[in-house]
């Protein structure tokens, strides 16, 4: 995401608690903010895929994903 994305995420935030948004903002902020958290989850993926653990006999495995119950 750019960093002029981010600082117009920021930028809404405060018009919202200062003023309030017209539609058109509210729209543009909830845009900008799946945006945002999509790259997010994205990125954080990327970074767990790449974690080994360290088992007790010195052997290192990947992070496995846990089944919902």
């Amino acid at each position: 995401m750019e960093h002029e994305q981010i600082e117009r995420i920021n930028e809404l935030a405060r018009k919202k608690k200062n003023v309030g948004l017209t539609a058109e903002e509210a729209q543009e902020q909830a845009r900008l903010r799946v945006q945002y958290l999509r790259e997010f989850r994205a990125n954080m993926e990327d970074v767990l895929s790449r974690v080994r653990v360290e088992q007790e006999d010195g052997s290192y495995l990947p992070l496995v994903k846990k089944k919902p119950n």
